[in-house]
């Protein structure tokens, strides 16, 4: 297999696991603590490679994690659009800030996620979520500088190979 091949493989395959990690199950104590997997590695993705990750791909995940989810069609579609294009517009400079600086704004993208998806929600008549829902997006920055090692050295593994 070309390298080129393995390189789309292991985008897919990255992608897919994310979206199985958002259907793992939690204890309802431990669910408000649950990152939102598609959004970090559509992120991760969004910064490394140039032109893998576009509004379109996006949408496509997301509307795979709506089927997944049994949400509102097009609700987790709009979140990762809107996301993946705020990446995609300031990804030369996110790119290169410190990882303590890429956390923060990961933090806001994060952030800026739940309040979209709260807007949704409330246009759709639902109540409004408890305190503990805004935990999520703090958790996923917590989890980026490690993800973001772990899917690099796995990168750098695959093309050693």
């Amino acid at each position: 297999m070309s390298k080129y091949r393995d390189g789309r493989w292991w985008f897919i395959g990255t992608l897919a696991f994310a979206l199985l990690l958002m259907l793992v199950p939690l204890p309802a104590v431990l669910e408000p603590f649950k990152p939102y997997w598609p959004a970090l590695c559509l992120l991760y993705w969004t910064l490394e490679s140039e032109d893998r990750v576009t509004l379109g791909m996006a949408f496509g995940v997301g509307l795979f994690a709506d089927l997944f989810n049994g949400v509102l069609l097009g609700e987790q579609a709009l979140r990762l659009c809107a996301l993946v294009f705020i990446a995609l517009r300031f990804r030369s400079r996110l790119r290169f800030f410190p990882m303590w600086q890429q956390t923060l704004a990961v933090l806001a993208l994060l952030l800026n996620d739940r309040i979209l998806l709260l807007v949704v929600r409330m246009l759709a008549g639902d109540a409004m979520p408890p305190a503990s829902w805004w935990i999520s997006p703090f958790v996923g920055a917590a989890l980026w500088p490690f993800l973001t090692l772990l899917l690099d050295d796995l990168r750098a593994r695959l093309r050693r190979q």
